[in-house]
């Protein structure tokens, strides 16, 4: 089975090792959820596979090829896309544009092939192709987003909050787009803040605190067992651990502002 493999990362930024020895596997063919809360090191992480900072020490691997080190360019060409917090759009270009710009490295055909992909599974940015990228609302800059990561048709999927300030109904239409690439062969690993959605999509999964691992399993056994989900949010200056005990404090409730719809709740599992 094909897998992308993370071992023994660590990526430091300001002379601060903000992920620490990180090692995480994510197969072809299904969603491997990443949780954690903000400041965990999930972003940096995705930022040193994406080849935008550097790990030291640390491996990315791709089927035993090494891509640790390589130019962002290089890493995307072999097969991984990063999807990265925030919605990253040249924001004066058509949403056209900022798929063609996707496209720079790939061949006429495949460049072509790629965006005929993209608009069919964002069948709702067709109509939007020659409006700029600010005019767009949250949930239509994430689908542009996405498409432009899968324009490359990938092996890997890295998504960095893909819920982040986004109603429920938005996010809903983004999940279909998850399981179809999933369908096809992709393996994506689903970087989120909030577990609810993550664990409904993911057959494995890894709770990541303070730059450290705190569990690594099944997703069901996280969907199964909340005091366990709590604990490993809790575990921070203690050691890591793949199954921590339940901790007795409460869980912190955080919440999203919502784009297209104003403030909500988060999706329910699988939705």
């Amino acid at each position: 089975m094909s897998v992308l493999t993370l071992d023994g990362l660590t990526v430091e930024r300001g002379g601060r090792a903000v992920v620490k020895n990180v090692t995480i596997t994510v197969p072809a063919g299904q969603v491997t959820a990443l949780l954690g809360p903000n400041g965990a090191g999930k972003s940096s992480m995705v930022l040193a596979v994406g080849g935008v900072l550097r790990p030291r020490p640390g491996s990315v691997s791709m089927d035993g090829t090494e891509l640790a080190g390589r130019r962002p360019e290089k890493i995307r060409a072999a097969g991984v896309a990063i999807v990265p917090e925030g919605r990253r759009l040249l924001s004066d270009l058509t949403v056209d544009d900022n798929l063609r710009v996707a496209t720079y490295a790939l061949s006429k055909q495949a460049a072509t092939e790629g965006r005929a992909r993209a608009l069919e599974l964002f069948p709702a940015l067709e109509p939007r192709l020659n409006v700029p990228a600010r005019s767009l609302s949250g949930g239509e800059q994430q689908m542009v987003v996405l498409a432009q990561a899968l324009v490359s048709q990938p092996k890997y999927l890295l998504i960095d909050e893909l819920s982040l300030g986004l109603a429920p109904v938005v996010v809903n239409r983004l999940v279909p787009v998850i399981r179809s690439a999933v369908d096809s062969g992709i393996g994506v690993l689903l970087i989120e803040q909030f577990a609810t959605l993550a664990l409904g999509l993911a057959t494995s999964a890894y709770v990541m605190e303070g730059g450290v691992i705190r569990y690594s399993g099944t997703a069901s056994e996280l969907r199964d067992n909340p005091d366990l989900l709590q604990s490993a949010y809790l575990l921070r200056g203690s050691q890591p651990a793949a199954h921590p005990q339940p901790a007795q404090a409460q869980p912190a409730r955080a919440q999203a502002s919502g784009e297209d719809g104003g403030s909500h709740g988060r999706p329910a599992a699988g939705a």
